[in-house]
């Protein structure tokens, strides 16, 4: 075997999952023997054969991605429990296994995924996909790039209509639940309760309602923003490339008068100004 085998015989083996026992499989998913695998690419020592070698490496990469995805993910995890959390993980990484330098990118894909496989999460579907969203907006809200803001002094001098772009790590979600408010729960709750996940009961759970939310960061902090229907068409539209006098014409004003109008467009941008979400043109 040349270079290139033997590291794609080594990833192979290492992302097979493990046995309920937490050990190396005896066979592949494929149906292969990891014993005769082992033995093509790693050699044995004085105290391991090259299955027992190649087993450690086996349980590290799943001790290590499952850590890693329950940090992203504890609110989803919390919503399903352990059990259930670590069996989803697990089929999501066997379709997508880790394919970057970093972990941060691991659950990149997971939104998608659980859309096509939401029987890993019976009778919770909507909820769940919604936790997802939010939690993968943290992750990118919180190292997105930001570009020099554009302030509320700023705006005065952009001309009667201005396109305005937003801060690349801004995430603007339409959520079924808000569950932003259940996460900030549960992160409470843990902090009084010594770092521990427990499943949240179903009387907990939150009911439906629409939704809408800015995951934005601040002093190097990531934050969740409640924003009317008006806001959020503002800003969608802002964020697709057009000026102003569009996303404002986006919005549905029904049942709001001219004055109204008015002072809740001048609100909404001196807010979102002022919490540097506007940035300047390239």
């Amino acid at each position: 075997m040349n270079l290139d085998q033997i590291q794609r015989a080594m990833f192979n083996a290492v992302r097979q999952p493990l046995t309920p026992g937490e050990h190396m499989r005896a066979k592949s998913l494929e149906g292969r023997s990891l014993r005769d695998a082992a033995n093509q690419i790693i050699k044995p020592n004085d105290r391991l054969t090259s299955f027992e070698r190649l087993e450690i490496y086996n349980r590290q990469y799943w001790f290590r991605v499952i850590s890693s995805m329950a940090d992203d993910f504890d609110g989803l995890r919390a919503i399903l429990g352990e059990k259930q959390f670590q069996k989803l993980v697990i089929a999501y990484l066997i379709d997508h296994p880790s394919t970057s330098f970093t972990l941060r990118n691991l659950g990149s894909k997971l939104e998608a995924w659980l859309n096509h496989h939401r029987e890993h999460v019976p009778g919770l579907e909507d909820l769940a996909i919604d936790m997802v969203k939010l939690e993968w907006a943290e992750v990118e809200a919180f190292d997105g790039e930001a570009c020099p803001k554009v302030t509320a002094e700023d705006l005065a001098q952009l001309g009667p209509d201005p396109t305005l772009r937003l801060q690349p790590y801004l995430r603007l979600l339409e959520l079924n639940y808000p569950i932003h408010d259940l996460l900030l729960k549960l992160r409470e709750r843990r902090r009084d309760d010594d770092d521990r996940v427990r499943r949240v009961q179903s009387r907990s759970l939150p009911k439906p309602r629409q939704t809408f939310l800015v995951v934005h960061r601040l002093d190097n902090s990531v934050y969740f923003k409640d924003v009317d229907a008006q806001a959020f068409a503002i800003l969608s539209t802002l964020h697709h490339g057009s000026t102003v006098s569009s996303a404002i014409d986006a919005a549905n004003w029904t049942g709001h008068s001219e004055d109204e109008i008015g002072v809740a467009i001048r609100d909404y941008f001196a807010n979102w100004a002022s919490l540097g979400w506007f940035c300047q043109n390239e």
